[in-house]
């Protein structure tokens, strides 16, 4: 008898594991809170958010002025601060150097868009124009409603399942880079709602709907959720090149808990055909 989709979709992830390391990609665009710098786009330090009067943008004079923006007269400067290592070379008792890195507290000037003409604020959302695939949005659809299970878009930077709430949040569609990135996320956080004891009651086997995060149990189930994903995304079609390498990312993460122990993708390989099954009606 010829090997399954999830026999081969497995085989395929762990050749991608024996390759190389790869890089896991968050596939989703996070929602800025607070204060951040307009050009990295990165929030800036609890200390700095501490320190700033304002939430939004801020940037330095000269990279207002890059932008085509002009700092009003008269405005004043708020300051961040940051660590800067300086070697620094030390004689010791026998007569050798040795070099220090002696961290520095430095500083620089910024100013809020509020302070800048010129300028108009960016999209704090960096949403995305993206297209619904039918043929997934089907899948979860009818799945959803089938089990009752309750959904949350919301604009955010996490993805969950809540098993005491038995509700999927995700970040809004827009947030994520393509469609395959959503229904890649989408699909792992339904194939954790199969753990449901109604479903195909994998909740027994992590002990605790509360187990501690990035433990064996909780990597396991991580295993069966992005393999359970990877198999969904194959089996309708919608798989991306990139789409399987973050898949396999994000598996090789979890088996560097479990001691890149290989034998634990096929264990919960296992499970995940189950739980795809459930989420297609063929259980």
């Amino acid at each position: 008898m010829g090997k399954s989709v999830y026999e081969m979709v497995t085989e395929r992830i762990i050749e991608q594991l024996e390759n190389n390391v790869i890089p896991w990609e968050k596939p989703w665009t996070g929602i800025r809170n607070g204060a951040y710098n307009r050009i990295t786009k990165k929030p800036y330090s609890l200390l700095n958010q501490m320190l700033l009067k304002h939430d939004g943008e801020y940037a330095t004079f000269k990279q207002w002025t890059a932008l085509g923006g002009h700092v009003r007269k008269g405005e004043k400067s708020e300051i961040i601060v940051f660590w800067k290592i300086q070697p620094v070379e030390e004689e010791q008792e026998d007569g050798t150097k040795e070099v220090k890195q002696i961290p520095l507290l430095r500083y620089f000037n910024v100013f809020h868009i509020s302070q800048v003409d010129g300028v108009e604020p960016s999209s704090a959302d960096d949403l995305n124009d993206i297209e619904p695939i039918e043929k997934a949005e089907n899948i979860l659809h009818d799945y959803w409603s089938r089990e009752d299970i309750t959904i949350e878009h919301m604009a955010s930077d996490s993805a969950y399942y809540s098993p005491i709430r038995d509700l999927i949040h995700l970040p809004l569609f827009e947030q994520f880079k393509n469609a395959n990135e959503y229904y890649s996320t989408a699909f792992h956080e339904s194939v954790h709602s199969t753990m449901k004891e109604s479903r195909c009651n994998r909740a027994e086997e992590r002990k605790s709907k509360l187990v501690a995060f990035g433990s064996n149990e909780y990597s396991k189930e991580e295993l069966v959720a992005e393999i359970g994903s990877a198999n969904l995304m194959n089996i309708i079609g919608i798989e991306s090149q990139k789409s399987f390498r973050n898949n396999a990312a994000y598996i090789q993460n979890w088996l560097s808990v479990l001691k890149n122990d290989v034998k634990f993708i096929v264990s919960a390989s296992s499970k995940a055909e189950k739980a795809v099954k459930h989420i297609l009606g063929q259980a």
